[in-house]
């Protein structure tokens, strides 16, 4: 499985909007220019995402677009199952019921259907909070970091 690039935007407008939820509704020109995207790519995936009911959008003076759901009802999976369709490791595991005439014999099926609800759970298990706390933490871990070492470097005419 390789998730294309408009998987990978996706994931991340919709983390920039969660980022800037405070903000009300934000222009792509904004999110564009923040996460250095072209402005173009992103008005392809905003139908996606509209589909799926998890953006909410206005035209106009200070139109743009917000998250219509909160980030803890936002997975990574099912934004990459918008943009990308099936996120399936093997053809077979596409469509319901398998349409392979194999697949009543075929020995790797298992493997095949296991590796699938191992990758589903996990991006099914990712909301988008998950990703803002883990970025927040990191942050503050950096900051702390950066602290100690000026801290450490003072000098004894400096307090």
């Amino acid at each position: 499985m390789k998730i294309s690039t408009k998987g990978r935007y996706a994931l991340r407008m919709v983390i920039d909007l969660a980022e800037h939820a405070d903000d009300g509704f934000i222009s792509l020109k904004d999110i564009a220019a923040r996460q250095g995207l072209s402005k173009k790519y992103l008005e392809q995936i905003v139908p996606l995402l509209n589909k799926t009911g998890m953006l909410s959008t206005t035209r106009g003076y200070q139109g743009g677009y917000k998250l219509a759901k909160s980030p803890s009802e936002c997975t990574v999976g099912a934004i990459l199952q918008t943009t990308e369709g099936s996120l399936a490791p093997v053809s077979c595991l596409e469509h319901t019921p398998n349409p392979c005439e194999r697949c009543s014999a075929c020995d790797t099926l298992p493997v095949w259907e296991g590796l699938n609800r191992v990758i589903m759970d996990y991006l099914d298990g990712i909301t988008i909070q998950t990703i803002l706390d883990q970025k927040h933490e990191l942050e503050e871990k950096h900051r702390l970091a950066a602290e100690e070492i000026l801290n450490s470097v003072k000098g004894p005419c400096q307090s």
